[in-house]
């Protein structure tokens, strides 16, 4: 597992829509049951020839602890949350997720990472190599936008309201409810 998704396992609270500032994380309340034991900072490789499993990160995007999960005797990557589908990406603030980063993180997975040609998304169908560079420059302008829509003196919600997905990307679904959580994250991030 990559070390920073460790650390926030660590610090995790209970489930969902419970009351969690004053309890401890569950993995504490547990004795560290089901916490990592082998961790990575960068790149990780796992087993050999046709079991071998290398692991990717390149920084910030769903969270920050996003993995890269590469089967190179398939040509095949898992990309997880970080590439949930084609539409808003899925930004987990909380853990770390970046509106900002996101972009520039799927192109360095696209660059650093060699011989894939299918990609397992984490909400949707199978992608190519070619969707992840489009996906990146998908995030980079919606990054563009939220820049401008601030500097317009434009609040989350009102931005948020008034967003289309560009005719650039066919194909991709909008989600408003989305939309409006990613615009919020990058314009706290912008304004740190």
């Amino acid at each position: 597992m990559q070390e920073n998704t460790k650390k926030n396992m660590e610090v995790m609270g209970p489930v969902l829509g419970r009351e969690a500032a004053w309890t401890p994380s569950i993995f504490k309340a547990n004795a560290g049951r089901g916490l990592p034991t082998r961790t990575f900072k960068d790149r990780m490789t796992l087993g050999a020839g046709a079991d071998q499993i290398d692991l990717y990160y390149f920084g910030r995007g769903h969270t920050n602890g996003d993995a890269f999960v590469v089967f190179p005797a398939l040509r095949v990557m898992h990309a997880g949350d970080i590439f949930a589908r084609k539409g808003p990406p899925l930004l987990d603030a909380n853990n770390g997720g970046s509106g900002v980063a996101i972009g520039d993180t799927l192109a360095k997975a696209h660059a650093g990472i060699r011989n894939v040609d299918t990609i397992i998304t984490g909400h949707s169908t199978l992608m190519t190599w070619a969707d992840l560079k489009e996906y990146s420059e998908f995030n980079k302008a919606f990054l563009a936008w939220v820049q401008l829509e601030m500097k317009s003196g434009k609040s989350a919600d009102a931005a948020a309201a008034e967003y289309a997905i560009p005719q650039t990307y066919k194909g991709y679904t909008p989600n408003p409810d989305q939309t409006k959580i990613n615009v919020t994250v990058v314009m706290n991030e912008l304004k740190k």
